[in-house]
C-alpha cells in the first residue's frame, strides 16, 4: 500500500492511486532472469490447462505488441468482437490465436523478442499519465479506468504470469513485497465490484487482512449508491476476512477457488458476507 500517488482519483470509490509505473522495469528484469535460467526441457512443462510455459511467454508477448499497437502507436487494425460474443470469450479467443501462431517460434527467438519488447513496455507505463481515462477494468466496474488502474492491472497480469512459469518449473512464488504489495493492492480494487449486488444497511463495513510483509487491510463500506474503499475504517467491520498472501493473489486469479480459499481463511463476524467478499476475481475469468 505504499506505492500510492498523491492526487484525487478520479473514481474515488476505488480507493487511493496506486503507482505502478517505477515496477514495470523491475519486474521485466525478473521475467527476463526467469526465462533465460530454463532448461530445455522447462519450456514444455505445463504452466496452464492447455498452455506450456513457452504458450504462457508467447502470451506476454502478445500482450506487450498489443499494449504498444493500441495505446503507444494509435494502430486500430486487428482482431474485433463477433456478434454477441462476450468479452470473455473474446480474449479468450484471440489469446489463443496468438499462442498458436507462436508456436512455430523458437524459444530462443521468442525471450530475444520478449526482452526487446518488453523494454519498450517498460518505457511507455512509465511515461504514462495516470489520470488519463483508459482502457476498461471490467474486474473493478470501470469504464473507462484512469490509466494508474489500468497499468496497475497490467503489471499484475505480467507478474501473475511470471509465478505460474516459476511454479510450472517447481519454483514458489516470488515474495519480494516491493512487487507483491501493489499486486495485491491492484487486486482488491476488485472487492467494491464483487460485493455490489449484496445489499445491505448503509455502513455496512467488509474488512479483508492481508498479512505479511506485502499485506495490508482494505476496507469496503456499502454507501448506498456503490461500496468503497475510500470510506474512514470504523473497526467495526461486519465481516473480517484474514488471509495469507499465497491465498490472496492465487484467489484473485483464479488458481485457487473461493471454497479453498474461506478454509484457508481467517473470518469473523457475518460468514455470509465474508463468503461474497471471497468470490473476489482480479482477471478476465
Amino acid at each position: 500500500m505504499d506505492a500510492q500517488l498523491n492526487t484525487v482519483p478520479s473514481h474515488p470509490w476505488l480507493g487511493a492511486p496506486i503507482d505502478a509505473r517505477p515496477l514495470f522495469a523491475p519486474e521485466q528484469a525478473a521475467l527476463m532472469t526467469t526465462l533465460r535460467g530454463l532448461a530445455p526441457d522447462d519450456w514444455g512443462k505445463k504452466a496452464l490447462p492447455g498452455w506450456t510455459v513457452r504458450d504462457l511467454a508467447a502470451h506476454v508477448l502478445g500482450d506487450f505488441y498489443g499494449r504498444l499497437a493500441r495505446d503507444r502507436d494509435g494502430h486500430q487494425e486487428g482482431p474485433t468482437f463477433a456478434p454477441g460474443e462476450t468479452l470473455e470469450a473474446f480474449i479468450h479467443c484471440i489469446n489463443q490465436e496468438w499462442v498458436d501462431a507462436q508456436r512455430r517460434v523458437s524459444p530462443a527467438a521468442l525471450t530475444d523478442t520478449l526482452d526487446l519488447i518488453g523494454g519498450q513496455v517498460v518505457r511507455f507505463f512509465e511515461a504514462t499519465d495516470p489520470d488519463a481515462p483508459s482502457l476498461a477494468v471490467s474486474w473493478a466496474g470501470v469504464d473507462p479506468a484512469p490509466t494508474w488502474l489500468d497499468s496497475a492491472r497490467d503489471f499484475t497480469e505480467f507478474w501473475t504470469h511470471r509465478q505460474q512459469i516459476r511454479h510450472a518449473i517447481g519454483r514458489g512464488t516470488d515474495t519480494d513485497p516491493r512487487l507483491l504489495s501493489v499486486v495485491l493492492d491492484t487486486f482488491m480494487r476488485a472487492l467494491p465490484h464483487t460485493l455490489r449486488e449484496v445489499t445491505v444497511p448503509v455502513g455496512t463495513q467488509v474488512q479483508v487482512r492481508i498479512n505479511g510483509p506485502a499485506g495490508g487491510t482494505w476496507t469496503a463500506t456499502a454507501t448506498g449508491d456503490v461500496w468503497s474503499l475510500a470510506e474512514p475504517d470504523t473497526q467495526r467491520p461486519a465481516a473480517l476476512i484474514g488471509l495469507d498472501s499465497e491465498t490472496a493473489w492465487r484467489l484473485c486469479t483464479r488458481g485457487i477457488q473461493p471454497d479453498t480459499a474461506l478454509v484457508r481463511a481467517r473470518i469473523d463476524g457475518d460468514r455470509e458476507l465474508a463468503e461474497e467478499a471471497c468470490q473476489i476475481v482480479s482477471i478476465v475469468y
